[in-house]
């Protein structure tokens, strides 16, 4: 029987810092409680949403998108030095459809592109523009009516509920309650519920779930010291003062919530409400403007044939004539499974791009990975090595039986790679182009040395401790404790290190913080908002960034190149560039044997 209760508010471990839910672990406790679905609503971001969507589909949990906002008081521009606290009301907003769902990618943009300050924030404004398909729930004591109803201004919250219902139109607006323990939290249930009687406001329970079981509470407090850089016996540390925000089971919620169980029933009436379908697989290739008119597959098939008859006469020199033809036959093949798969147009831009890097005198790598088994690559200059005289194979790299995009991965000189991106972006348009995300995770040894800081360890001890993991890639701690004694011992010694260990092994994996992807870059065929949400390093970094990290976005069906900048390009730049200088000598990289004698003798 799926249980009559469902959360809709969850912070998972795309609240960097904040949830210690891993998404693993949450759906496996999703389909032991038998909960038909489940909301994500992590705050400010929708970084997990797509990693989400699909271990609730592998789970059989119907997903429901959604994010806890970050509300400015006034306008999201102004950005006066108040207290943290006062610069923004916390509103969890969840998709009801599609046109939801897309509102609340543009909603989050903003957040992060237009409102931040401290947090990423909206306002009421874009809050209009964009409440369609969307349903709100008032969220937790940072919510601008739990707040009215601390300072005693019933009549501010009555204000504030029917201003959000106003924005989000009648019965898409729930007031919502929680049982977590907190004296505050008592007082501003008696408001909502008064507020609801007296004004007809639909009420839903929730519990700001951030750990997945009570057990996990201590783990949590130490995930907060390592955000805000605070130890565990620091006084001024930022707490929660419940252990109760934790992803409490069905009946638990059912007997908090019997003084009012149309909180409970509207839980399901909401998730019953919300029904979001993506379709992957679908590919969205950015628009290349073909100057002469034709088809991107005719230009792909001039561009490409024109390139191998130049290349010929060098190619045949010494060899077999008849030759030839295999070469003409395998390009008339390769040509006739890019058109089939309607990749034309992916050839021609990364083609087009490579092109400006020479014209530009820009070193570009000779081809690396699959796509050196492509002779239209070879062609139409994107690589320069010859798959036939090295029998590589196309099939490796496109294969109509595992329909996939195209990854030509290219090197450009480390110096030269931004102004190759500064290419593509004013080519292409500044809102269809981002460089993409990356999440740094919290790995064995790194979560040591997190949790001993905030355990206010010595340093020199967690030191010794994270040493003695194994210099394994990707080694978990399970497997290190398991495999090295020593760390068995120390654990056995001292109950310090046995804490140390156990709790490091209760975070480890979460995300620790967002970056940019060392090589991926995003080109859309639209403006890049309606397909992913963006975001903007808080850092000062004006550069705009994906919120899906590189498979979710070839999952939702967005173009992703690589470009990598190589330092060994541009070493061999400035290695030829002192040969010339020192001896006269204009070597062509091209050129060189590769089966040179005296090369290998050195050697």
């Amino acid at each position: 029987m799926p249980s009559d209760f469902v959360h809709l508010h969850v912070h998972t471990q795309y609240s960097l810092l904040d949830g210690a839910i891993r998404l693993s672990d949450l759906f496996q406790k999703a389909r032991e409680y038998d909960m038909p679905a489940l909301a994500i609503t992590d705050h400010g971001n929708l970084f997990g949403a797509i990693d989400f969507y699909q271990r609730a589909g592998k789970a059989g949990v119907k997903p429901i998108l959604g994010c806890e906002l970050y509300v400015a008081p006034g306008s999201r521009f102004e950005k006066q030095s108040q207290g943290i606290g006062e610069t923004a009301r916390h509103l969890v907003v969840l998709a009801e459809n599609m046109t939801g769902y897309r509102n609340l990618m543009k909603l989050v943009s903003a957040g992060w592109t237009e409102g931040f300050y401290y947090r990423p924030r909206v306002d009421k404004e874009l809050l209009r523009t964009h409440h369609e398909g969307l349903i709100a729930m008032s969220a937790c004591l940072h919510g601008e009516i739990p707040d009215f109803i601390l300072k005693n201004d019933p009549e501010g919250a009555i204000r504030a509920a029917e201003g959000l219902r106003e924005i989000f139109g009648d019965g898409n607006f729930f007031l919502e309650m929680m049982e977590n323990g907190l004296p505050e939290q008592k007082t501003v249930n008696e408001g909502l519920m008064d507020i609801a009687r007296r004004r007809s406001f639909p009420l839903v329970a929730t519990n700001d779930c951030h750990y997945l079981q009570r057990s996990d509470v201590e783990a949590h407090e130490v995930l907060l010291c390592i955000q805000t850089g605070k130890a565990m016996d620091s006084a001024d540390r930022m707490r929660f003062e419940t252990d109760q925000l934790y992803f409490r089971p069905p009946e638990e919620m059912i007997r908090l919530f019997r003084h009012c169980p149309e909180a409970i029933a509207n839980t399901l009436r909401i998730a019953e409400r919300c029904n979001l379908s993506f379709t992957f697989g679908e590919f969205f290739l950015p628009h290349f403007e073909a100057d002469s008119g034709e088809s991107l597959d005719d230009l792909l098939k001039r561009k490409a044939e024109q390139g191998l008859a130049e290349k010929l006469p060098a190619l045949l020199r010494g060899r077999a004539p008849e030759l030839q033809e295999t070469y003409v036959r395998r390009l008339r093949e390769e040509l006739e499974m890019i058109r089939s798969m309607g990749f034309a147009g992916y050839f021609l831009i990364v083609a087009d791009f490579v092109r400006y890097a020479k014209e530009k005198k820009i070193p570009v790598g000779p081809g690396r990975g699959s796509a050196a088994g492509s002779l239209v690559a070879f062609a139409t200059g994107i690589t320069a090595i010859d798959p036939i005289r090295y029998g590589l194979f196309f099939e490796r790299f496109l294969n109509p039986s595992r329909k996939s995009m195209p990854d030509i991965d290219i090197d450009f000189c480390q110096e030269g790679r931004d102004e190759i991106i500064r290419y593509v972006t004013d080519k292409y348009g500044h809102d269809r182009v981002a460089q993409i995300i990356t999440f740094g995770q919290m790995k064995a040894k790194a979560v040591i040395r997190d949790v001993g800081r905030a355990l206010n360890i010595p340093y020199g001890e967690v030191d010794v401790i994270a040493k003695l993991v194994p210099n394994v890639l990707n080694i978990t701690l399970e497997e290190a404790i398991r495999d090295e004694p020593r760390l068995q011992d120390e654990a056995k010694k001292s109950e310090k290190i046995q804490k140390l260990l156990n709790l490091s092994r209760s975070l480890e994996g979460l995300n620790r913080h967002a970056s940019t992807h060392a090589a991926g870059v995003v080109i859309s065929d639209v403006p890049l908002v309606e397909r992913v949400p963006l975001y903007r390093s808080p850092k000062g970094d004006d550069a705009v960034i994906t919120q899906y990290a590189m498979k979710d976005l070839e999952y939702i069906g967005l173009t992703k190149f690589d470009f990598l900048g190589l330092k060994t390009l541009t070493v061999i730049q400035n290695t030829l560039q002192f040969v010339r200088e020192g001896r006269g000598d204009d070597l062509d990289m091209e050129q060189l044997l590769l089966d040179d004698p005296e090369t290998y003798a050195l050697l």
